[in-house]
């Protein structure tokens, strides 16, 4: 209780060193050396942590290669967020952009199609091919993929929604996007 300052810690507690960030390039050549299509996950102004960490574990678990977060205007890797990654945290890659948007035009010269994840699109997201290299950009628990990200995006999809609520908390729309695409990779071995 003392070292985490709360009582919520099950009986567990480890102190280990802060997330190492890693390079873009490096996030990369890792789809390179398991010879798959990149696969990456943008994140456009996510500030909660518990959002944070439950994206980290559904990208993680469905294959994403590493994750983009902005400098900026992004909820912070720490413990409540790698307790709510459930470990993926350690796993998988992050890259600490000063700009996203930058690293998306980067991205787009590498080859990568950018998608953006919004219920304000009329193209489903089962509609699309989300097999060659990818960055799915996924926005802001208030506001959704800020007007600039969204305008770069080569495509914009919806999941969707057959009951009365419009649209999904991100971290649940961020897992069902993922394991579409991953399910379009494996189908597409």
């Amino acid at each position: 209780d003392e070292l985490t300052g709360e009582g919520v810690h099950q009986g567990i507690v480890a102190q280990v060193s802060a997330k190492d960030y890693v390079p873009l390039p490096d996030i990369l050549q890792r789809a390179r050396d398991r010879g798959e299509q990149p696969f990456l996950v943008a994140l456009d102004g996510i500030t909660d942590p518990h959002n944070l960490g439950a994206i980290i574990r559904s990208a993680e678990c469905a294959g994403a290669h590493g994750l983009i977060m902005p400098v900026k205007n992004s909820a912070p890797v720490n413990a409540e967020s790698m307790k709510s990654s459930a470990g993926a945290l350690s796993l998988i890659p992050v890259c600490r952009a000063g700009s996203i948007r930058g690293t998306l035009k980067i991205l787009q010269s590498e080859g990568f199609r950018i998608v953006a994840a919004t219920e304000k699109s009329d193209k489903l997201l089962f509609e699309a091919d989300l097999t060659k290299p990818t960055a799915l950009v996924m926005g802001s628990e208030d506001v959704g993929i800020s007007k600039e990200v969204l305008k770069m995006c080569d495509l914009q999809l919806a999941i969707p929604i057959v009951g009365s609520i419009e649209s999904l908390n991100v971290s649940a729309a961020a897992a069902v996007m993922l394991f579409e695409t991953a399910r379009q990779r494996i189908n597409n071995r």
